[in-house]
């Protein structure tokens, strides 16, 4: 990931905060601040499908996190100090996560449709749909994963030997 032209290349980049069942983001988030980048983490908004990508200040701002109810960290509901992404600069780079995937760059998440969404709101921003990279096993990618007309296809996929 490091290495990838894109991260290299990226200045304003998005990153989830890996469950235990995910492809663990913590040395990522740590390395984009060393290399002096700005770091956004999701918010989600619980019973809709609205999430926000709000900027972290350091890789130990993390642990001032609240914990949701889905067992993820992020910024309390009332925390309205962080800049939102998409009411400043953009985002270059969103990392997503997934359950599955396939090759044709169709992504499975959870189910409420939180990424997709915010992706159709980044297509509105000046600087557009920000590039996507999946974090993936190698046991995540699949034949085909089912899509419906509102799922927003990621640009690559990474995993372990791709």
């Amino acid at each position: 990931v490091i290495d990838h032209p894109k991260y290299q290349e990226s200045k304003r980049i998005a990153i989830f905060l890996s469950m235990p069942d995910e492809v663990q983001t913590e040395d990522i988030i740590k390395d984009i601040f060393k290399q002096g980048k700005e770091c956004f983490i999701p918010r989600y908004k619980p019973q809709s499908n609205h999430m926000d990508m709000l900027k972290l200040s350091s890789a130990e701002d993390i642990s001032s996190l609240a914990l949701t109810s889905w067992n993820i960290l992020q910024p309390s509901d009332d925390d309205s100090t962080r800049e939102e992404a998409l009411a400043g600069g953009g985002l270059d780079l969103i990392f997503m996560p997934g359950l599955g995937f396939d090759k044709k760059g169709n992504r499975l998440g959870r189910g409420k449709g939180y990424y997709d969404t915010y992706l159709e709101r980044c297509m509105k921003h000046p600087r557009g749909k920000p590039y996507t990279i999946a974090l993936a096993f190698r046991e995540q990618i699949c034949e085909s994963v089912p899509v419906t007309e509102n799922d927003v296809p990621i640009d690559e996929i990474l995993y372990e030997d791709c």
